[in-house]
């Protein structure tokens, strides 16, 4: 049975673009160029101790070996032509008047993105009903029958085979109407659905060579594969349950946080025992963790269908199918709804800057050599991903658009996810997928022929649809270019990403780590590292993700504890200078990072109490080994082991944001980094934090700058007892502020800031000051005053 000529459209075909497929590199460095100061400050010598300040990010550079790059497609010579209503107001420009001789470029992106959007709201009506693809295509129940459809242009016959039929098509053929779409409609039987919930399925179809092959269906919702048999290929599977099995959503989606806190885990490694963890598991015994160390949103890794374990999820194969190894689509429904009840945001990791180029498994075997317009992928070169052995997508066709598009909504909707973290947004971005490219800061690295067009108009389509569809879902994205613009709303001709990966703080950690003596860290590089952001771009900093600890690299504890950390953990025994280092520094790297390198932070399972090792999924190369790839849970709840206090420590600095606010303020101002000191001094929000990194010096009476005059007390401070520190600090001190220099004249003053106090400074701490509201203060020592004699007088009274 044909499906109607109203059902689908034609595609739209794209401009034709021929060129070679560039590669992109592996590295997470730092690609976040900066635009010209608002506030001009430059950076002095802080070793002097001479004032300077990081009011706004500073452009970076990078240096390294550079490949040039020949454009691998022309956009277009009419390119300068080019106009679109109200082109003169392209906001971006104004934002960042850098961008100026790259207007052209907005202007065509913007006229591209229109012009496909108004395409697709006249052909399917609008874009939220275009993002429905999964009504129409897949396996769908109608009121007499299940409707199957599939797009499939290369295929020359079709049939639908399964359980149901003994794996026998002939009486299940499918038609084919004027656009590739393969439609079967096959009735129930007695009042019963022909296809049983929870059995096998799959696409056969005759190649124009006269060969018939067998594929998963391209929108199947759950793909399981005999776990007894080695290699073997996996199944679609009819997921469709019965009412009394389907889980039924209880709690609401929580408030969107003012500064997102984020949990990054995996749930296949989450259970401390060598083998792949369940969905209700991770819910059940990893999210009260979560929700115990203050943070406000979990993003999930691998949720998507991927056939090869040890690809941590990044080669999906079934782009709309729950993983199932760790369960079943309800399963995942439990947890998210779960997340909720603890008031959880949950994100979830997509994948779709490429597909899984296993042919039995995956999207990748609907490719039969066809035309790339019959096709998901590229044809060629600039179909195939060199380094990453993936497919990658034609986001000009149609269908392609429908397909990916469709399925964040079905993620969205479906299983309520708040959210994405878009994975390798860098290949999209650039023809070239940045492989062997230095991404220098200069803009025309980013808007060139290079540029691919196509993937950025799917992206504004993206983040449009999800903004649309829940407005306060985050999007996040993973570039490592620095692309200007990505973090930029629709309306100002961004790509309307809610934010961007701070990649290059890891990268400077780990080579500081890995290649400096302690006394040869420089306080200004990392400042720099740190605050090295586009101005209104937010970012989501990072001190380790997955990334720095997959096989072949270690967690940062365990680069600064090693061996010593199967040894001297035990708090029974004093610690030794390395575990004294290696708490310190742990603790004061990823509070650093967190205070000072964004307006969220990400942490990666684990990282929170120093996780050991390194993660290393199972593999031929490890004997199909699950050993590394768990979480050691025992480890911070033995109450004798040193694990406790970088746990407890980073709760306190989930709790500080909490209490302050103060990843959401603007207000972020360094006014001393020096270099002979070792000391970081800065004001982010009405907090004033200090980072002493030398590994010897105690400073006191150290003197600090700060804006607000008043009394300080201590909010936070890394050296505490039950952070594992040795107590050096008084919490109970009060703090009084001079002022500094004549009011309103900055150079008069200290570090650029009207008042200062005297603080004590000890080695390898962090300490955070805020300032004292005295009339509250004051009001609560009165009302404790009024309320003693009462209390003293009452022998029931509890004390």
């Amino acid at each position: 049975m044909a499906a109607s000529e109203d059902d689908f459209i034609p595609r739209i075909p794209s401009e034709s673009k021929s060129g070679e497929s560039k590669r992109r590199t592996g590295e997470n460095a730092s690609r976040c160029p900066g635009i010209p100061q608002l506030q001009s400050t430059s950076l002095q010598n802080a070793s002097n101790k001479l004032p300077f300040h990081y009011s706004f990010c500073y452009p970076h550079k990078v240096h390294r070996n550079t490949q040039a790059v020949e454009p691998s497609f022309a956009i277009s010579t009419m390119l300068k032509d080019t106009t679109v209503e109200n082109a003169e107001n392209i906001g971006v420009l104004s934002v960042d008047p850098s961008l100026e001789p790259y207007k052209d470029h907005f202007i065509y992106r913007s006229k591209r993105y229109f012009e496909q959007k108004a395409l697709i709201e006249k052909y399917e009506g609008s874009l939220e009903e275009f993002a429905q693809g999964y009504l129409k295509f897949g396996f769908n129940k109608e009121k007499d029958g299940i409707v199957y459809r599939e797009w499939a242009p290369a295929a020359q016959e079709a049939q639908l085979i399964g359980d149901f039929n003994g794996w026998n098509g002939s009486n299940h053929k499918m038609e084919k109407n004027e656009f590739g779409v393969w439609m079967l409609k096959i009735p129930d039987n007695g009042g019963k659905p022909s296809i049983p919930h929870n059995s096998r399925v799959k696409f056969r179809f005759k190649q124009s060579n006269g060969t018939w092959v067998d594929r998963i269906p391209a929108w199947i919702r759950y793909a399981t594969v005999d776990p007894n048999q080695f290699g073997a290929a996996y199944d679609g599977v009819y997921w469709d349950p019965p009412p009394s099995e389907r889980y039924e959503f209880k709690h609401p989606r929580p408030p969107k946080p003012i500064s997102p806190r984020i949990y990054e885990a995996h749930v296949g490694m989450s259970c401390p025992e060598p083998r792949i963890s369940t969905y209700r598991e991770f819910a059940d015994d990893v999210l009260p963790r979560i929700r115990a160390n203050n943070y406000n949103t979990v993003q999930l890794m691998a949720i998507m269908e991927h056939s090869y374990y040890a690809s941590f999820g990044y080669h999906v194969t079934n782009f709309f199918a729950v993983s199932g190894r760790s369960g079943t689509p309800e399963d995942l429904k439990y947890l998210i709804d779960k997340a909720h009840s603890f008031g959880l945001l949950v994100l979830m990791d997509v994948v779709h800057s490429h597909a899984s180029n296993n042919v039995s498994d995956g999207l990748s075997g609907f490719d039969v050599g066809q035309r790339t317009q019959d096709s998901y992928f590229h044809t060629g070169e600039r179909g195939y991903h060199k380094l990453w052995d993936s497919r990658l997508f034609n986001y000009a066709n149609w269908e392609v658009l429908r397909f990916l598009l469709s399925n964040l909504r079905w993620w969205l909707g479906e299983f309520q996810f708040d959210g994405f973290r878009f994975d390798g947004v860098t290949s999209m971005l650039y023809h070239h997928h940045g492989i062997n490219i230095a991404f220098t800061g200069n803009y025309s690295e980013y808007f060139s022929f290079a540029t691919d067009i196509d993937a950025v108009v799917y992206l504004m389509l993206a983040n449009s649809l999800v903004h649309r569809l829940l407005p306060d879902a985050i999007t996040i994205a993973e570039d490592v270019s620095g692309m200007p613009a990505l973090c930029r709303p629709l309306s100002e001709c961004g790509i309307g990403f809610n934010y961007r990966l701070a990649m290059a703080i890891p990268d400077k950690w780990i080579d500081y780590l890995k290649n400096k003596e302690d006394l040869d860290w420089s306080m200004q590089e990392i400042v720099h590292t740190l605050t090295n952001r586009r101005y209104t771009e937010k970012c989501i900093a990072y001190a380790e993700s997955h990334d720095q600890s997959i096989v072949g690299d270690k967690t940062i504890a365990f680069i600064l504890m090693d061996n010593e950390m199967y040894t001297g953990m035990s708090d029974l025994q004093p610690a030794s200078p390395v575990v004294d280092r290696g708490i310190a520094l742990h603790k004061i790297i990823h509070f650093l990072t967190m205070a000072l390198g964004g307006e969220g932070y990400l942490n990666f399972m684990g990282n929170e109490f120093g996780h050991p090792e390194w993660i290393d999924f199972p593999r031929e190369g490890n004997g199909w080994s699950y050993d590394k790839c768990r979480r050691q849970w025992s480890l911070v709840d033995t109450d004798h082991l040193r694990y406790k206090y970088m746990n407890e420590f980073n709760r306190a600095m989930n709790l500080l944001d909490d209490r302050f606010s103060f990843l959401a303020s603007t207000k972020q101002i360094v006014s001393s980094a020096s270099d002979l000191d070792k000391v970081i001094v800065f004001e982010r929000g009405d907090l004033v934090f200090v980072f002493n990194f030398h590994p010897e010096k105690t400073y006191h009476g150290y003197k600090v700058g700060c804006d607000l005059p008043g009394k300080y007390k201590v909010a936070l401070d890394s050296d505490a007892f039950e952070f594992g520190g040795h107590g050096r600090v008084g919490h109970n001190v009060d703090h009084f502020t001079s002022p500094e220099g004549i009011p309103g004249v900055p150079e008069t003053n200290f570090n650029n800031r009207p008042n200062s106090f005297r603080v004590l400074a000890p080695a390898r701490t962090s300490v955070v000051y805020y300032k004292v509201d005295e009339n509250a203060e004051r009001k609560s020592e009165e009302k404790a005053a009024a309320d003693a004699p009462i209390l003293a007088g009452d022998s029931n009274a509890e004390v």
